[in-house]
């Protein structure tokens, strides 16, 4: 290509040199009165060489124009050979916009196959997907998304409102970043998300609609199965013995109770056994009912009563609290706070009850620790407010760790396996969670996010 921009320059160059030589013998010419017809067709041999000299530097930018214009517009399939015989410098400048040309017709059709098997892809997917600029216009809308919406095709976002308006205040009013659940019909339970882009200098949203339902379905269903096998198992250890013993009541009263006289007596063995066997059946009766009542607190928690609260403040009184349990042990207990000003939205007495469960879980669990240590830790972790509750006690097994926070589950002889559980559910009120780590005999890490 430069050789080729050297051989062009030489032959401008040359043809300039040789329009200089002409007009200064045109003015020689004209100085002499006898060589006034030879001035006259040297001025018109200056007048073809102007015109040489512009078509030939025109030829190039013409080509270059062409070029331009092919790029512009997309043209790649036009080529450049035409003027070949004007010199090498043309021909290395027509194969260079060739190649040019070429690459660019490769990366266009790379880009419309890459573009296609996105297309797919999103078409594909199980999500809805739908994208939309800031007057509303659709930009991309995949076959789930137009399921979801209940319409065939739709140009403008705003044409939803008369359609779904539910749906369409969802889509409208949920924040990027975050999401929001949309209920439809009895299939239809819809986590609506969106995404802030910037594409060739306009703003646009993406949204997408994932269904759950058959997600949520398949969680109900097994925690009712695991609420029935729970109330089955407590039921049944209750019913079976109420009903064995009355059964054996009711033959001891049969074979030990004589007729004196107008009265019945009991032999003192038989009232013995009668004394046991009722008092049996008012422990277990009492075991039910206490059962029962966990169950009436698991499923009636209060809504909330949200203030701002000094995360400090919250671990001092919580420790204070606990103070008077902990003397009784040998547990060397620490509270921490990483700073003063953090604070998180919560019901003080709901979360106090969340941490007073997990100290007093964590005491049980350091009883046969030979060095027990118990911390209560308070910290920002760059993205959200954590309370840690840490003991090096006997832990929680493997097996178990995916269970405890079950309705009911329990390790403990005399646990009802629901302190854990509300927990949790105290915690997805809050819009936080719970989470376990456990290394048994090593550490135990309670976790609360807000």
């Amino acid at each position: 290509m430069n050789f080729g921009f050297k051989d062009f320059r030489t032959r401008v160059i040359l043809r300039v040199v040789m329009l200089g030589l002409t007009m200064a013998l045109f003015m020689y010419m004209v100085v002499r009165p006898n060589m006034l017809f030879a001035a006259m067709l040297m001025g018109t041999i200056i007048v073809l060489q102007l015109v040489e000299i512009f078509r030939f530097v025109s030829q190039t930018n013409r080509k270059l124009t062409r070029f331009l214009e092919s790029v512009k517009y997309s043209d790649f399939i036009s080529g450049f050979a035409s003027d070949n015989k004007l010199g090498k410098s043309f021909k290395d400048l027509n194969e260079a916009f060739n190649e040019v040309l070429e690459a660019f017709r490769k990366a266009r059709s790379e880009k419309e196959e890459h573009g296609q098997y996105l297309n797919t892809v999103v078409q594909q997917v199980r999500t809805g997907i739908l994208s939309f600029d800031i007057d509303g216009n659709v930009q991309l809308i995949n076959a789930n998304a137009k399921r979801f919406m209940g319409i065939t095709s739709i140009k403008n976002i705003n044409e939803l409102i008369a359609i779904n308006p539910k749906l369409y205040h969802s889509i409208n009013s949920v924040e990027p970043g975050k999401s929001e659940l949309y209920k439809g019909s009895n299939e239809l339970y819809l986590t609506v998300q969106s995404t802030e882009l910037r594409i060739r200098g306009t703003d646009v949203r993406l949204i997408t609609l994932q269904n759950i339902q058959p997600e949520l379905q398949k969680q109900e269903l097994e925690a009712w199965q695991n609420l029935t096998r729970v109330l089955r198992h407590e039921i049944m250890n209750s019913i079976t013995p109420i009903s064995s013993l009355t059964s054996t009541l009711r033959e001891i009263l049969d074979h030990d109770m004589e007729k004196m006289g107008n009265h019945y007596e009991l032999k003192e063995e038989g009232a013995e056994d009668l004394r046991e066997g009722l008092s049996t059946i008012e422990n277990r009766s009492k075991g039910l009912i206490k059962f029962i009542d966990a169950y009436r607190e698991y499923t009636s928690l209060p809504k909330p009563k949200l203030a701002t609260v000094r995360l400090q403040s919250l671990l001092e009184h919580v420790a204070q609290l606990m103070k008077t349990e902990l003397k009784k042990t040998n547990i060397n207990f620490r509270v921490e706070c990483s700073s003063e000003y953090l604070t998180i939205q919560a019901d003080l007495e709901m979360i106090e009850q969340v941490l007073i469960n997990l100290l007093k879980n964590a005491i049980e669990a350091l009883g046969e620790t030979e060095h027990p240590a118990l911390e209560l830790i308070g910290r920002y972790d760059g993205s959200a407010i954590l309370i840690e509750v840490i003991d090096n006690g006997q832990g929680i097994i493997k097996e178990a760790i995916d269970h405890i926070f079950v309705p009911f589950y329990t390790t403990k002889r005399t646990g009802s396996g629901i302190g854990l559980s509300l927990s949790r559910q105290i915690m997805q009120m809050h819009n936080g969670s719970i989470t376990v780590e456990s290394e048994p005999e090593v550490r135990t890490v309670f976790t609360l996010r807000f």
